[in-house]
């Protein structure tokens, strides 16, 4: 090349300093203190080798980058093959397969139902909260699968047949009936355009074929995962609403009609496909009894919820390991963002909602250890829906500052914490929203009383702890003993069951700065604020070392 040709000194405009390398290659478990005492704290501490090597098995650089595709290349449906037959097929991209097969393998699916025990949900939950950080979206299918089981077992001969294979450490794709797979996933259809959450409503029916079976004709609205190998559905039968039990083919081998219309365009959760869907004559088989379909999907709905807790929690955590992250690596106005006041205030507040999350989460999980006790079983009840309303709707804003804290990178797709946003709605939407959840709360205690007791009970742990804890406990009692107006204040009133729920937990815990700064924030402040306003004297850098994902 000659003098002439050769590029100007002028074409080399700067140098990249000063901008932060992707985060990967860390261990998600071992720099998760609010996690790791959690799972030791509710009787998890048999599992911590193994979580040790989960933990940086989410943390692989390949594990994040299969995240990322299966987010970028979104599932396509295509409704007949070229020949004009009905086929019904969503594709994914490979990365959404790789990471069903490593869930799947790991037993996030099943490993509380094929191996029980103490700590057996605590050690799931943190293995899904981990691996939820990795990608939201295919979570779906994982817990609806997991969900399933305790509704399936209402019809014991269908159990036999399926749970095995539901339940099976595998996973396959195959667009194939399910009698020649050894590996199944269960969807869910409940909701339909005119009721929505409203499922009382539905129009769909069910009508008994004389063989044990059942012909269903109408509609889903929404139907996540219409890959999965069956789904539960609710459809009005002969003696009311009843729950079914509708395989995508047919035991012959031929296809069911369940025909997909169309994906739905969402904001967020792109990875998962989400249907509608019609039935024109699909076979079906009865779930419990007819008229009961709601008492028969309950507990599916309730697991669902709980999966929510922790897909919400698990969202938060990777939100605040992103921030701290980039903060810990940035320089602005000639000091490292982190070590900034106003900026360590922001992170140590997002880092205190992790922990109340966290604790709650798990914290359920252990009552859904112990079922055969009444105060666990009591608190489960009234937890799931308390821990799903208050974890799941504090996500979208706890996304929106930790973004912020890595300023216009924070929006770019490229960055998770874009797709994190996009992701954080998810949870408090489906599976019931905010009103849903408030109202099921009141509902739960009108029903059975002791519930609320049982709640209270558990929160008197820690009275005596600190007076402003206490102050907020009489507060919480005097608000349920006013019965005036209780349906227009039950937001209000979840929103306190939650945060005195989360302020016990966190004494109980064992950690004073995180115990003091969770009831300095959350429990001594009148109205709302937002993040970032710690009071003075909190602990910030003990909190921001917690969250710290390279602390250790």
């Amino acid at each position: 090349m000659s003098e002439a040709e050769s590029p100007s000194v002028l074409a080399a405009t700067h140098e990249v300093i000063n901008q932060v390398p992707p985060l990967a290659g860390h261990n998600l478990y071992a720099g998760d203190t609010a996690l790791r005492e959690a799972v030791q704290h509710n009787g998890g501490h048999w599992a911590e080798d193994d979580l040790q090597r989960y933990g940086e098995v989410c943390g692989r650089p390949e594990m994040i980058e299969r995240g990322y595709n299966a987010n970028e290349f979104k599932p396509i449906f295509e409704s007949h093959d070229r020949s004009g037959n009905r086929i019904d097929l969503v594709r994914y991209h490979p990365s959404y397969h790789q990471l069903m097969q490593l869930a799947l393998s790991e037993g996030l699916h099943s490993a509380p139902w094929t191996d029980p025990g103490p700590g057996a949900h605590v050690v799931r939950a943190a293995k899904y909260y981990l691996h939820s950080q990795l990608e939201a979206g295919h979570g779906c299918p994982i817990t609806m699968t997991f969900a399933s089981v305790p509704s399936i077992r209402l019809n014991p001969q269908l159990a036999d047949e399926w749970l095995p294979k539901i339940t099976a450490r595998g996973y396959d794709s195959s667009n194939r009936p399910y009698t020649e797979k050894s590996a199944l996933t269960i969807g869910m259809g409940m909701t339909e355009k005119q009721g929505g959450s409203d499922v009382r409503a539905n129009t769909s029916t069910a009508t008994p074929m004389g063989d044990g079976t059942y012909e269903l004709v109408g509609h889903k609205w929404f139907m996540s995962a219409p890959m999965c190998d069956a789904f539960l559905m609710l459809a009005q039968a002969p003696g009311g609403l009843s729950c079914f039990l509708v395989p995508r083919w047919r035991p012959d081998g031929s296809k069911n009609p369940l025909q997909v219309q169309r994906l739905k365009k969402k904001a967020g959760n792109v990875s998962n496909a989400s249907s509608e869907v019609e039935m024109r004559g699909a076979l079906g088989w009865l779930i419990g009894e007819e008229g009961r379909g709601v008492n028969a999907i309950i507990e599916m709905v309730a697991t669902t919820r709980f999966d929510c807790m922790i897909g919400s929690s698990s969202g938060q955590r990777q939100a605040v390991v992103q921030a701290i992250y980039h903060a810990s690596q940035r320089s602005t106005f000639g000091n490292i963002l982190i070590d900034q006041p106003l900026m360590q205030n922001v992170l140590a507040d997002l880092q205190l909602e992790v922990e109340g999350s966290v604790a709650m989460t798990m914290r359920i999980a252990r009552a859904l250890d112990h079922l055969d006790r009444e105060h666990e079983q009591m608190l489960m009840r009234l937890g799931t829906a308390v821990g799903k309303y208050w974890i799941c709707k504090r996500t979208p804003h706890h996304a929106y500052e930790a973004m912020e804290c890595l300023g216009g990178n924070g929006i770019i797709e490229n960055f998770i914490t874009a797709r994190l946003y996009r992701d954080a709605p998810i949870n408090a939407i489906w599976e019931g929203s905010g009103n849903i959840q408030a109202l099921d709360v009141l509902r739960a205690i009108a029903k059975a009383p002791a519930v609320i007791t049982h709640w209270f009970d558990e929160l008197e742990q820690s009275k005596g702890t600190d007076l402003r804890y206490d102050r907020a406990l009489v507060r919480l009692k005097n608000e349920f003993s006013n019965r005036d107006e209780i349906e227009y204040r039950a937001r209000h009133l979840v929103d306190q069951l939650a945060l005195t729920m989360q302020a016990h937990l966190l004494v109980q815990g064992g950690n004073s700065a995180v115990a003091e700064a969770f009831i300095a924030s959350r429990l001594n402040t009148v109205g709302a604020h937002n993040t970032g306003c710690l009071p003075t004297g909190v602990d910030v850098t003990t909190l921001i070392e917690r969250g710290n994902p390279l602390a250790v």
